[in-house]
């Protein structure tokens, strides 16, 4: 039996698939991969898909509701759009139109420190909050100060990364250059030949898309040109010393709702409680930087047990489907958040690919729902799972 006709993406592998097609090598490869020989990463998907959910049937599933309540927020369904770094790269003004997708599913997007557009930028897409997403700096007076743009453009919630007190080992942007390195031919290689070889993106991004900077900081980083010269800014200012004595400080200094990215320890998990963060993300940081650790849907529900009742808490890692929405959510989790597949889709097709994605999603979760007999989200616990 040959191939199917891929007329119309319908998973994240074709999504995935499209956006291979579409982005430069070097490109495609930062965000498809992870650290080390990739175990984390492979992991993360393969113990999601692992979780067996619980079939219930002849129950009412004529009324359906996807929908939570996040901080405050009703949220369409339990589902963040993850910062992602340079995702704005991989389409035209790319958190722009990613921040459009998600105000139109019902669901918020997180701004990435280093993400492409600047916060003034995605401001201006409407009146909906959105979140922030910070790495701590070495000078602090910028973080106040970026600390103090985010609030002044309606962001409430705050995402601040934790594990990324050195950069993960991460082979593929040491063979593609983006790690550094090259000579004069591999720039050229994984530059002006690679753009060729695409096409679309070298006109739509690289020509029309401009600019390139990562444009929260860009006021900050001198003679820098693009992303790779922001990368290596970046590795010098990110602040390697950071303790929970930092989280208290930003604690007194933000605000707003504050959340906690990349625990991955029930201890750990205490300790987030204990500073007073709002929340936390279960998180590996999608297989990027320790290779070889748990995947979150593991670490998740020992998490849940030791302070779900404390906090709210969120996942990321490895979720690539509706379902893995309601997997969540029965493990412990009040909402998860993508960063992958909605890149790929606005890599595959912009804004309008996204939003496909997004719509596959909810389906998808549907679907869950009603077959697991529960058909109202904020209803899933662990009943929803095989011997829950």
């Amino acid at each position: 039996m040959g191939d199917s006709l891929n007329l119309l993406p319908a998973s994240f592998a074709d999504f995935r698939r499209d956006a291979e097609k579409r982005l430069p090598r070097f490109l495609f490869d930062y965000i498809d991969g992870g650290a080390g020989a990739e175990v984390t990463l492979r992991r993360n998907t393969a113990d999601w898909e692992a979780v067996q959910l619980n079939q219930k049937v002849l129950v009412d599933a004529s009324k359906m509701d996807c929908s939570v309540e996040l901080f405050g927020q009703k949220l369409a369904m339990p589902l963040v759009l993850a910062p992602v770094g340079m995702g704005g790269m991989t389409a035209r003004r790319g958190e722009v139109q990613a921040k459009r997708a998600a105000d139109a599913a019902g669901i918020p997007f997180c701004l990435s420190t280093v993400g492409i557009c600047p916060m003034e930028e995605v401001a201006q897409v409407s009146q909906r909050p959105f979140w922030f997403q910070l790495y701590m700096l070495k000078d602090r007076g910028i973080v106040q100060e970026i600390l103090a743009r985010a609030l002044a453009h309606g962001v409430t919630t705050l995402v601040f990364t934790i594990d990324l007190a050195v950069l993960g080992t991460r082979y593929r942007d040491i063979r593609s250059g983006m790690a550094g390195g090259l000579g004069p031919w591999g720039r050229f290689r994984s530059g002006a030949l690679d753009y060729a070889l695409h096409p679309g993106w070298a006109i739509d991004v690289g020509l029309r898309g401009g600019p390139h900077g990562f444009g929260n900081i860009a006021m900050y980083v001198k003679q820098s040109k693009n992303p790779r010269d922001y990368l290596h800014w970046t590795g010098t200012q990110f602040d390697s010393s950071v303790t929970w004595a930092d989280i208290e400080w930003l604690r007194q200094v933000w605000p707003g709702k504050l959340v906690l990215k990349g625990v991955l320890d029930v201890a750990d998990a205490r300790q987030s409680v204990a500073v007073g963060a709002d929340g936390m993300i279960v998180s590996n940081h999608g297989g990027r930087q320790l290779d070889g650790v748990a995947s979150t849907a593991a670490m998740l529900p020992r998490i849940a047990d030791a302070v779900g009742s404390e906090t709210t808490l969120l996942v990321d890692g490895g979720i690539r489907s509706g379902q893995d929405l309601v997997k969540a959510l029965a493990l412990g989790a009040r909402a998860a958040l993508v960063g992958r597949p909605w890149v790929m889709a606005l890599a595959a097709g912009g804004q309008a690919a996204l939003s496909r994605m997004l719509g596959l999603y909810k389906q998808d979760m549907r679907t869950a729902l009603g077959l697991t007999g529960l058909p109202n989200a904020r209803d899933v616990g662990r009943s929803a799972l095989l011997g829950g």
